[in-house]
Order: structure tokens, then sequence, then C-alpha cells
């Protein structure tokens, strides 16, 4: 039998269960009188304006606490596990599946194979629905959880089956039918694969998934990655220049189609697909707020922008310093230019841009959140490095100094005997980066 009990781990300094006494090591038992069983149910009762808890204290006492608060009012307390529960691991062995591509040897999180619909509200994770039951709808549903991040793939029952390698795949489609029907926004992704879900397949799941509008609100199309660590895996091919075009044609006529009835664009290209293609990422307009950042759809706009928003302010002046910048392949020919224009106004600025090459996983993996510390030490050696090199930040495991592959901004520094600084994401934080007068000669 499941334990519905949940211990609290630690309590924020002047929350509302701060004050009421709750500690680390008190268990919560029951909200409004319901019992607890995940992170679903706690987020549903702690919403009322009038919240009882029901807390058992470390030597058995039980404390009935009365609260009252605004809605959105959270209470401060942090559990054992994010989700109140054990996290559900993935029952699909997609053809696709990055996590069966990546070499022995790393930490043992980066293994952990994810597919938790209560993941996909909190944190905003793709969920693939096979691993769904009816009962875990039913309570998104209710409780109105939204939006829920679906990884659909294809819309063909027998193809989905063949991708997810799952002979329920195709059956747990329907679940998007009961969301729908229960108002739920959704937002969707494709993860693409040449010869399998492209072509004819691709125009039939998107024009099978605008039956979901406006209620889905975006789905975007990603080229799989491919590594080098495939053997005895799906054989599939990566995309050619002339692949990228024609997603990308049938992608801008679907965009201008929907755009024109329900005034938003609906199905969104990775960036990489412009940058295989040898086409310019579209005008900002085109994102429709950038629903799917995270799926690296609108990443290089967004950053264009808010670099180009930042340079105008600029006036330029005698500063002078040596600087080296290390991006993926993917993002260098937009962080060279913005490195270019920032020369070109303040000429004492000499700014080397270097691109990595990921013989870790394979150069066909070219974006910035999978370079390792063994490609950029290895590859920047030998080369100007100035008084200081930055990384994007998305090299680096979340709030740590950690890369993939363990080796930490420390060891990058004293491998190549140069202060390494992190850049944070936006276009602003790169020039900042870049001009810091700290480090600045005048």
């Amino acid at each position: 039998m499941k334990d519905n009990r949940h211990t609290v781990t630690s309590v924020t300094p002047g929350s509302i269960a701060d004050e009421l006494g709750i500690e680390a090591g008190d268990v919560l038992l029951t909200v409004n009188g319901n019992e607890i069983e995940d992170i679903f149910d706690y987020q549903f009762y702690v919403e009322d304006e009038e919240v009882v808890l029901l807390i058992e204290k470390p030597d058995g006492e039980q404390w009935e606490l009365e609260v009252e608060k605004d809605p959105d009012e959270g209470l401060g307390m942090e559990f054992g596990q994010g989700l109140m529960d054990e996290y559900r691991s993935c029952r699909n062995k997609c053809i696709f599946c990055f996590i069966d591509q990546m070499p022995e040897g790393m930490r043992d999180t980066l293994y952990f194979k994810d597919d938790d619909s209560r993941l996909s509200f909190l944190q905003g994770n793709y969920i693939t629905l096979t691993n769904m039951s009816d009962r875990d709808v039913e309570r998104i549903v209710r409780y109105h959880l939204e939006p829920v991040n679906i990884s659909f793939q294809a819309t063909d029952p027998e193809l989905r089956c063949r991708m997810l390698h799952n002979r329920f795949a195709g059956e747990a489609l329907k679940k998007v039918d009961i969301l729908y029907q229960g108002g739920i926004e959704m937002n969707g992704q494709i993860v693409l694969c040449k010869g399998v879900n492209d072509g004819e397949e691709l125009e039939r799941t998107i024009r099978d998934l605008t039956r979901y509008l406006p209620l889905l609100r975006s789905v975007s199309v990603v080229p799989v990655g491919l590594t080098k660590y495939r053997d005895g895996l799906y054989p599939l091919e990566p995309f050619t220049a002339e692949d990228a075009s024609e997603v990308l044609r049938v992608i801008h006529r679907w965009q201008k189609k929907i755009y024109e009835e329900y005034g938003f664009h609906f199905i969104h290209a990775g960036d990489e697909w412009y940058l295989l293609a040898g086409q310019e990422v579209p005008e900002e307009e085109r994102y429709d707020g950038y629903l799917q950042l995270e799926n690296g759809v609108g990443m290089l706009r967004l950053l264009l922008n808010e670099f180009e928003e930042g340079f105008s302010r600029l006036a330029g002046d005698a500063r002078k310093a040596e600087i080296s910048i290390a991006t993926g392949k993917l993002a260098y020919p937009y962080i060279r230019r913005m490195a270019e224009q920032i020369s070109g106004l303040y000429p004492g600025m000499r700014i080397h841009v270097y691109w990595i090459r990921n013989d870790f996983f394979g150069e066909k993996i070219t974006v910035s959140g999978l370079v390792t510390a063994q490609d950029i030490m290895a590859q920047l050696k030998d080369r100007e490095l100035g008084s200081r090199l930055l990384l994007p930040c998305s090299m680096l495991k979340a709030d740590e100094d950690v890369f993939l592959d363990d080796y930490t901004v420390n060891d990058v520094s004293d491998a190549l005997q140069v202060p390494v600084h992190i850049v944070k994401s936006s276009g602003q934080d790169l020039i900042d980066s870049i001009l810091d007068e700290r480090f600045c000669a005048r």
C-alpha cells in the first residue's frame, strides 16, 4: 500500500509554514481532510483561500492548522522529492532516443529516461502519454493543470507504435482528445526522423493536430539528434540542406494557412533547420511569444534581438582587451557576427570566436548545450584566447559549474591557463560580458 505521508525537508523563512511553526522533519498527513498522493493533489488543494493542514511532529503529536491566504499564495514547504512521489521512467524504446546514444561512464542521472506527466506540468517536460493512466488524465482535467507538453512524433497510430517501439503508443493518442475536451491547453513537439515521419507523414501529422486548435497552442518540429554511439540502434540518417529546405517549406505553408484563420502560427521549426538550409531565422513575430524556446525554437532570434537592442544603446570608447568566446557550431555564425559588430564600435576590443566541434558525441551534434569540457580543452589548447574565455551557461548543468562530462569550470580554466567566465543566456548578457570594464584597459 502506498504511503501518503510526506516529510517536510525545508521551510522557507517568513513563509506561512514558518509562521505556523512547521519545521523540517514534520510530516504532512492531509490537506483539507484529503490524503496527498503527489504534487498534483498538493498543488490543487493548497490553492484554496482556506486550508486546513494536518501535521505530525517527530514525537507523534498531530497539529491541525487552519490557514487563510490568497489563492495563489504558497505555503513555503519543500518535500524530499519535487513530485512528492517516485519519478516514472519511460516505458518506450524510441528509435530516436538520445539517451540510448550516449557513451558509458557519465553520471547516472543522465541515463534516467523520464516520461512523467507531472514533470510536464511542473518543469515543462515533454511526455509521450504512454505512461499515463486514465486516472492521471482525469486528475489533470479535474485540477485543470496546464499546459501539458506532448511529444507526438506522428499521429498515424501504427507509425507512432513503431517509432516509440511501444504497442500502446497509438492508443495513447486518444488521451489528447480527453485533454482537449476538458479544456486543457497543450504544446507539442515532433522529433523528425528522415524517411520515417517526414514528407507525407509530417503533412498528415500537422493536419491531424490542427483539430486541437486553439487549445494546442504550439507544435515544434526538431531534427533528430544523432550521436556517433548508434551501434545496434535503428539506422537513422542525417538530414541534408535540401531536406531542411523542404521541411521549412512545409512548415511555412502551414504557418500561413493557420495564421490566416487563428491569428497565430502554431507550427514552428527548430533553429537547426534554418542553419542547415542556409536560411536566416524568422522575425520575432513568427514565434508567437517564444512558446518553444526550450526546444531550440527561436533561441537565435531572441538572442539577436536582445543583442541588437543592447547594441543600439552603445556609444563606443577607447577600452582595450583581447578575449575569446567558444560556442557550438549551431550558434557560431551569429556569435561571430555580434562579436564583429562590437569590435567595429570598440576598435580596441579584439575578440576571437571559436566553434567547438563535438568529438565527444559526434560532429552531427551542433548545439552548445551538448559541448563537453573535454572538447573545449582539446580544441582550444593552442589557440589565441586573450585574457578571458567566455562560455555560454547552456554548456553547464543547471545551477552548477559542471559540464556534461563532469569536468568543472575550474578544470577548464586550469587546463587552458585562462580565466573562464560564464555568460548568461541573453544578448545583453553577452554584451556586458564582452565589455566588462573590470577587465579592460583604457
